[in-house]
């Protein structure tokens, strides 16, 4: 999912299907949390009011370690990906079991709408390092790290009330070495959020903003 791919579609055909992307989404029920029994059953109950709302589309087990976060590991950091896929195929891959990958989250280019795959208390294997997966949460972003055309007023928006709820959730500092890029975890061969990632607007977005806050 790092090297962009020039079979990829065009966004612009992307975008053309949002409202019909938006109206099916509109059937499944959005969350406010995934755990538990609820979780299982594809409902949720809250546990915070600034998360903003998203779809349970659960991962593979087989994609992360159950875990009781965050007794068992603290939660220090936020990191952020680019998927270098469509948003559909990154749910996708992240239910293959066979996949090995998934992040926390997942957010859609045109709308914004975001998906959560794995239960906050759980270990996503999406960093590519077992320490710092242990002690984050893993947020992808539908795109490509070459186009910055994908990354929309609406994705950076959603994704800044998102990451500020998460913060406000464990006490992390919303500051640069808490929020960090996939290519800054030790070991990873990945590059994401590339250079067309706006790292000073998305900080000023998430500081301007709390759990406390409506988008």
């Amino acid at each position: 999912m790092e090297q962009p791919d020039p079979r990829r579609p065009a966004r612009r055909r992307l975008l053309t299907g949002a409202a019909a992307l938006t109206a099916s989404a509109a059937l499944t029920p959005l969350a406010t949390a995934t755990s538990g029994a609820a979780a299982a059953a594809g409902r949720h109950t809250p546990f915070g009011s600034g998360y903003p709302a998203r779809q349970w589309v659960p991962a593979s087990p087989s994609n992360y370690t159950a875990a009781d976060r965050p007794t068992q590991y603290p939660v220090e950091m936020v990191v952020i990906h680019v998927t270098q896929e469509t948003y559909a195929h990154t749910l996708k891959l992240f239910a293959n079991p066979a996949h090995k990958a998934a992040a926390h989250y997942v957010l859609r280019s045109a709308d914004g709408h975001l998906a959560q795959c794995v239960s906050e208390r759980n270990v996503a294997w999406h960093a590519g390092n077992w320490d710092y997966n242990t002690r984050s949460i893993g947020i992808e972003h539908e795109g490509w790290i070459d186009d910055p055309a994908w990354f929309t007023d609406t994705l950076y928006a959603r994704s800044a009330r998102l990451t500020a709820a998460i913060c406000d959730r464990y006490s992390i500092p919303k500051d640069r070495e808490h929020i960090i890029g996939h290519v800054e975890v030790p070991g990873s061969d990945h590059t994401d959020p590339g250079q067309f990632w706006d790292w000073p607007r998305y900080l000023q977005l998430v500081n301007g903003l709390s759990w406390r806050t409506a988008l």
